[in-house]
């Protein structure tokens, strides 16, 4: 008797009948439970994707969420709180004298010198009167929709374990990106885009590079998508070379059906294998990203007014070889604007990031050598982007439910260092997050009188309770998001995290 399910294998020899047919039947039904899910979001299956779905999204949310998104900021190479954001008059009084911790201390390098007041003036803005440094000035427009967290500590300064600690929940590698566990939990609004989108820095990768977005051991279709706005090719492989000549849409279609034989015959010897339905999936979502992707990147369209607001050039000229803050507007400024283009069409998780690793001239915020030379054009550049980004969204109707998050992986120190740097700092920094349920004007957890530890050393702020807090906003119980590895039960904040109520309006 012919066995129908649709779980059942047929013989390799028997071709699918249609693309449907072959989801169904690969993969020991995965593609299958792939498909329903799809078709069940377009509405073709009623209740019969919810059933057949898997994962933690059967009991998501877990709670009313106020936030359905979320836009991560990463400042690659340790932003300086204290000539940013975080104001501190004794360094202004104190400038020029020996530095004096009143312990010991411990430095990355040998950053010890003279306390050092703020590289630029700091101002107040807004009704709640947030002090920020002339650099960051332009996030004044929308100093009261912002939320500071001044008393974070890290674990280590040095910038590969602190990045994989900000970004992934964890020290070591092999642990899932924030927002690959936001889309392992909630999916993607929409199927012709990734539910985790990365747009990096455009002169190459911070520490640790792609490690930092990977899916680890959560199936590999919820690993950061990287896109590079303004690039000629802006996602590879999406597209086949131009430069080939020998790829058609006839020869590619040739190509999926001898793939989808293969695949067929890879998954009826593996019975259970989860990787090749996560191929699959990744397959089936570029074939519809290019249709998708490429609308959404498109910025050409955008009125003037918008772009200008953004700091973005229509025509930018050859930039000059020294950094420079229209450079950074402009760069940093596209990567927002396309980050709002994709929460619009229903990405759950943009990550944005400014500095690459180290290299000279520097083009990172690691300054051990001259704050006023690298930050000033960085923070320029991000402040603008960042404020028109908020702006945009709240005129928008979308900061309502829209997370923004700026991040780093540590501070530095209060101490110059060769007299124009600072050095590293794991022991307090400073985040900033806004919009998505997230109370404007808050300040949660003061930095001491240098902003060198938090003032309360006993009750600091980690990067699980902001991990914890977001995912709180998303509706999500962080203890609760799990996935089983190598026999322990992981999730993103590890066995930490604490919500920080002063955070949530």
């Amino acid at each position: 008797m012919k066995n129908t399910s649709p779980f059942h294998r047929p013989h390799l020899s028997q071709a699918p009948e249609s693309r449907r047919d072959f989801l169904w039947r690969s993969g020991g039904g995965l593609g299958g439970i792939a498909l329903a899910s799809l078709l069940g979001g377009e509405g073709f299956l009623g209740s019969v994707a919810s059933a057949a779905d898997v994962g933690p999204r059967k009991t998501l949310p877990h709670h009313r969420p106020r936030a359905k998104r979320v836009i991560q900021m990463f400042m690659g190479g340790a932003a300086s709180h204290l000539d940013l954001f975080d104001y501190k008059p004794e360094l202004v009084k104190r400038h020029g004298q020996k530095s004096d911790f009143g312990e010991y201390v411990e430095a990355f390098q040998d950053g010890l010198g003279p306390w050092m007041k703020p590289v630029w003036e700091f101002k107040p803005y807004g009704q709640s009167g947030k002090m920020l440094s002339e650099v960051v000035s332009d996030l004044g427009s929308v100093a009261d929709e912002m939320a500071f967290v001044h008393n974070l500590v890290g674990k280590t300064g040095v910038h590969s374990q602190a990045t994989y600690l900000q970004a992934t929940g964890f020290q070591l590698p092999g642990f899932p990106g924030m927002g690959s566990w936001v889309s392992y939990g909630l999916g993607s609004m929409n199927e012709n885009l990734p539910a985790f989108v990365v747009l990096p820095d455009h002169r190459g990768f911070a520490s640790n590079g792609p490690k930092n977005w990977d899916s680890a051991f959560l199936p590999g279709q919820h690993a950061g998508t990287m896109i590079y706005p303004g690039q000629e090719n802006p996602i590879t492989d999406l597209f086949p070379n131009k430069t080939n000549g020998f790829v058609s849409s006839k020869s590619e279609a040739a190509a999926h059906q001898i793939l989808a034989r293969i695949n067929q015959g890879h998954a009826s010897r593996r019975a259970g294998d989860a990787r090749l339905d996560a191929r699959i999936r990744s397959y089936e979502l570029a074939a519809r990203m290019q249709l998708a992707a490429p609308e959404a990147m498109d910025i050409s369209k955008e009125p003037d007014y918008l772009l200008k607001l953004y700091g973005i050039q229509k025509n930018p000229p050859s930039w000059p070889k020294e950094i420079n803050p229209e450079e950074e507007r402009d760069y940093f400024g596209r990567k927002c604007l396309v980050a709002r283009r994709l929460i619009e069409r229903g990405v759950r998780f943009v990550q944005i990031w400014s500095g690459n690793d180290n290299g000279f001239p520097r083009r990172n915020w690691d300054s051990h050598e001259d704050i006023r030379r690298d930050h000033g054009p960085l923070s320029m550049g991000f402040a603008r982007g960042a404020a028109a980004l908020i702006q945009d969204l709240k005129q928008r109707g979308l900061l309502d439910d829209t997370i923004v998050l700026w991040t780093t992986e540590f501070g530095r120190m209060p101490s110059s260092q060769g007299g124009l740097g600072r050095d590293h700092n794991p022991y307090c920094f400073t985040n900033w997050l806004c919009g998505g349920g997230i109370k404007g004007g808050a300040l949660c957890g003061e930095s001491d009188q240098w902003g060198y530890k938090p003032q309360d050393r006993s009750h600091p702020t980690t990067v699980y309770d902001i991990h914890a807090t977001i995912l709180h906003q998303l509706g999500i119980d962080h203890t609760k998001l799990t996935f089983r590895n190598n026999g322990v039960d992981r999730r993103l904040t590890d066995v930490h995290g604490e919500i920080i109520p002063g955070l949530l309006a």
